[in-house]
């Protein structure tokens, strides 16, 4: 087993044991448990591992993993929609760019869904900590965009 899969590995034993609720948490049980990692490399590792926020009580949020039948479907489902709502704050169009404000630590999670909804225009989702820019292909398809999380949003 190589470097990647062992602390991915890790990760989920993490995950499953601790309420993990920030990337920046992650990383520091990933360097308690002898790996040496980087934001970059915990961000990938969660995007490549279908790590979601869910709700742990009160207003606290935590890692979870999505179940095999909620990944790659491309559908509205419930929980990519719940997980959209639950961290959408804002969104502002930059040209073909949209600028996505979310609740802080739930960007990772919202840009997921959103590359998961498979919206009509949405090339993909670059997320910070609390910003998503998400890239649509053309300016003329932005507005319809909008209207498509508008409307997820609305629902």
């Amino acid at each position: 087993m190589g470097a990647k899969e062992k602390r991915q590995e890790a990760i989920v034993e993490i995950i499953t044991k601790n309420s993990v609720e920030t990337q920046e948490e992650l990383a520091a049980y990933l360097e308690k448990a002898g790996f040496a990692v980087t934001q970059a490399t915990v961000s990938r590792d969660i995007r490549e591992l279908h790590l979601v926020k869910s709700d742990a009580g009160g207003k606290r949020q935590k890692y979870v993993i999505m179940t095999g039948n909620e990944k790659g479907t491309g559908l509205h489902s419930a929980r990519y929609v719940r997980v959209l709502k639950e961290g959408y704050v804002s969104m502002e169009p930059a040209q073909n760019i949209l600028v996505i404000n979310t609740v802080s630590g739930m960007a990772m999670a919202v840009a997921a869904a959103l590359d998961e909804l498979k919206l009509e225009g949405v090339v993909g989702c670059i997320a910070g900590d609390d910003t998503i820019m998400c890239v649509i292909k053309t300016t003329a398809q932005t507005p319809h965009v909008m209207s498509s999380i508008n409307k997820i949003l609305a629902e």
